[in-house]
């Protein structure tokens, strides 16, 4: 019995050992790199302490509009996904003819290769002989046929309507398995009170999916941070300067040239970002779990 209660323990502090290893460690040792000049272009590390942080900060540099970038990217990224996802997951809960199959159709983009994904559209947005403007051509539409990854002006909307048309559908999907769940016998004490279609999305649909909600959000918001191979293998970061450059394809491009020290620095200050609005996110998660 004795070996019995002590095997968890065991097995508990081996894990939080091999835990800590493996990432805490490494974690704190690539943090500490960014208060160094660690590049490829020398052989000794010497102590320059928030030196990579201001060139970050810098007023001169891009930096700057690459924070801003990632964070208006995942702002409106996770606001359409949750709501486009939210009326399809709406609309397919009811009596679709063939629903499984809308229903995979529109999953379908999210489990495809993200790179890949973005390879297409590059090719689909091609201002000359891109599908798309071809075919607004074809149509008498040439006024719509736009520099869409070309031009410093339509760029990054390209880049996040792509991304939002590809994670749309694996949010409505999470959100049909939330709508699923709620009891018919709400909807139906509501139609013997009168309640309209719409009231009944407000009063009953919306408040219980709200877990559901708070799931997909903070999904949207970790994948929107840490958001790198749609844009690489759309623009690349550009056109121009840091048009649509985001922190990680920065990271990218800093630790490709051997500028480690500040790729690590840019790291850092992505990790502070995803602790902040992590920990806020729990705060009012737990605090709307509490209050219900």
């Amino acid at each position: 019995m004795k070996k019995g209660k002590r095997y968890p323990i065991w097995f508990a502090a081996g894990a939080l050992i091999l835990y800590t290893a493996l990432f805490v460690i490494p974690g704190i040792i690539g943090i500490g790199y960014a208060f160094t000049d660690w590049s490829a272009y020398t052989d000794e590390l010497h102590f320059v302490g928030l030196d990579n942080f201001k060139i970050i900060f810098s007023a001169d540099e891009k930096y700057g509009k690459i924070i801003l970038n990632t964070l208006s990217f995942t702002a409106i990224t996770t606001i359409l996904k949750n709501v486009l996802g939210l009326a399809m997951a709406v609309l397919l809960t009811k009596s679709v003819k063939a629903l499984n199959f809308h229903r995979g159709v529109m999953f379908m983009p999210s489990v495809l290769s993200t790179l890949i994904l973005g390879m297409i559209f590059s090719s689909i947005l091609n201002p000359a002989e891109g599908l798309l403007n071809v075919f607004l051509r074809k149509i008498g539409l040439d006024f719509l046929a736009l520099q869409w990854l070309t031009s410093p002006r339509y760029a990054f909307g390209s880049v996040m309507a792509v991304d939002i048309w590809r994670g749309t559908g694996y949010i409505m999907t999470i959100l049909i398995a939330g709508i699923l769940s709620i009891s018919p016998e709400y909807y139906e004490a509501s139609g013997i009170d009168g309640a309209n279609g719409l009231q009944k999305f407000y009063y009953i649909t919306l408040p219980l999916l709200m877990p559901t909600l708070a799931t997909t959000t903070v999904l949207n918001v970790i994948y929107g941070l840490k958001v790198f191979d749609m844009i690489y293998a759309l623009t690349n970061g550009g056109p121009g300067k840091a048009t649509t450059e985001v922190l990680y394809t920065e990271v990218f491009k800093k630790f490709g040239t051997g500028q480690y020290a500040v790729g690590t620095a840019l790291s850092s200050v992505m990790f502070v970002f995803m602790l902040i609005i992590g920990f806020y996110m729990i705060r009012v998660m737990t605090g709307k779990e509490v209050q219900e």
